[in-house]
């Protein structure tokens, strides 16, 4: 109930909040920007990217994927094939299973700006724990080939 009631609050406006977690995201790690190009063009910064009508769409994709962990909490193995496939995606185009805890620092940091004193450690526990059940999920679709030096 802790994690619907604090999405509630998040889910009507999935951009402007998704804006929040990215800014933060290359703030902690400048070095995932050169992953976000369309048609082959690098952003030269931050801001350009988070104004790209292709990035606002990842964030509109982002946001889904954790509107439907939200709604499937009770039962997160049915997404399961869905979030091992987003896994094998995100390796696909160069994505570190270690950025995924970035990611995890920018989801509380959003929610923590978005709800204000209403996010208690409670709140925060919650959230993290929802966060590591999908990136396991994710990193399941990840080649388990030992990485090449």
């Amino acid at each position: 109930s802790l994690i619907r009631e604090s999405w509630q609050r998040v889910s009507g406006s999935p951009v402007q909040h998704g804006l929040v977690l990215f800014t933060r995201l290359f703030d902690l790690d400048p070095d995932l920007l050169p992953l976000f190009q369309y048609n082959c063009k690098q952003f030269a910064s931050p801001q350009e990217c988070l104004s790209a009508p292709e990035f606002l769409d990842h964030i509109r994709k982002v946001m889904l994927v954790i509107d439907a962990a939200v709604s499937h909490l009770e039962n997160l193995s049915c997404l399961e094939e869905y979030l091992c496939n987003l896994g094998k995606k995100h390796q696909a185009v160069g994505v570190k299973v270690e950025s995924f805890s970035t990611v995890g620092e920018s989801l509380l940091y959003m929610l923590e700006k978005c709800l204000g004193t209403a996010f208690s450690p409670d709140v925060q526990e919650a959230w993290s724990k929802l966060y590591s059940a999908v990136v396991k999920a994710m990193q399941r679709g990840w080649d388990t080939l030992p990485e090449g030096d």
